[in-house]
């Protein structure tokens, strides 16, 4: 099969009876050179075994086989995976795993790579799923919309900035790579994509407690609003009302907000919107340290 013909794309795909779905987000990356390039970004060692998600017809499956790495394809295209199967099942170190990937991944074994043509309606929730469940690769190696992009890797005071730009950062160091124009996909997407390279971190700043993650997205939530405000609400609808108030603390949420904050040397009035990862870090061991019970 030629991937970098849409012409014979186009005719394997009909002689397959197979049809692109829109819901599923899929487009053929066309391009042999931005293929290799986002491969060889990856850096795998030799017979590391690789993630690979959206795998679609097997383009950039092939060429990690070619190369000896094991790859486990995670495909929810039942036409695109019997053409895997065909193409490479009798592979002894190709494993196929259909189905939507935002449920099979759990119940896969660890690895230490992943590559990924991410489509646009799942890619920040595959993310940050698998970051909160401390599922981490050494390197993963996505290509995402470019609008994802800018989220995962925008810095404290822009406009991207959010708490999935907290959550990526958490775990990941986050590498732009080639911008990728919509010529080089099939069909042609109305917008462009953007390669990006996520180094596992070594320098976190302390393990985030499980608190962290909600407490992002909480201080997030009314971005407008200073932290104080969300914190408080946090506070009052997890702490208070569940009864998790350790006993040496005012029963009071504004009581416990202030004193994590004092923890924490923020003054209350800043928005999340300008503050580091290490300041949610510190914020959140506060509140974890003032509170009983466990957060999962």
């Amino acid at each position: 099969m030629n991937y970098n013909s849409v012409s014979e794309l186009r005719a394997f795909l009909e002689k397959q009876g197979l049809g692109m779905r829109k819901k599923y987000g899929q487009n053929f990356l066309i391009n042999p050179a931005v293929r290799w390039a986002l491969i060889d970004a990856l850096e795998a060692e030799p017979d590391a075994e690789i993630w690979e998600i959206g795998p679609g017809l097997g383009a950039m499956t092939g060429q990690l086989l070619e190369k000896g790495f094991p790859v486990r394809a995670f495909e929810i295209d039942p036409g695109f995976a019997r053409v895997l199967r065909e193409l490479f099942g009798s592979r002894p170190n190709f494993t196929l795993i259909e189905g939507d990937v935002m449920k099979t991944w759990p119940s896969q074994p660890a690895a230490q790579y992943l590559l990924g043509n991410l489509p646009y309606n799942i890619a920040a929730a595959l993310i940050a799923d698998m970051v909160e469940k401390k599922r981490l690769f050494r390197r993963m190696v996505l290509t995402v919309q470019r609008e994802v992009a800018f989220r995962m890797a925008a810095r404290p005071g822009s406009a991207d900035y959010s708490s999935f730009s907290v959550l990526c950062s958490s775990a990941y160091k986050v590498i732009p790579l080639m911008i990728i124009r919509g010529a080089s996909f099939y069909p042609r997407p109305n917008v462009d994509s953007q390669g990006l390279k996520l180094e596992l971190r070594k320098d976190i700043p302390g393990a985030c407690p499980a608190i962290f993650y909600p407490l992002v997205r909480s201080l997030f939530a009314s971005r407008r609003k200073m932290i104080k405000n969300n914190l408080r609400n946090f506070i009052f609808s997890v702490i208070i009302k569940k009864g998790r108030a350790a006993p040496n603390i005012g029963q009071t949420a504004e009581d416990i907000a202030g004193e994590a904050l004092a923890r924490s040397r923020l003054k209350g009035d800043e928005r999340a919107e300008n503050l580091g990862l290490e300041a949610f870090v510190s914020l959140a061991e506060a509140v974890e340290d003032l509170s009983s019970g466990r957060f999962e």
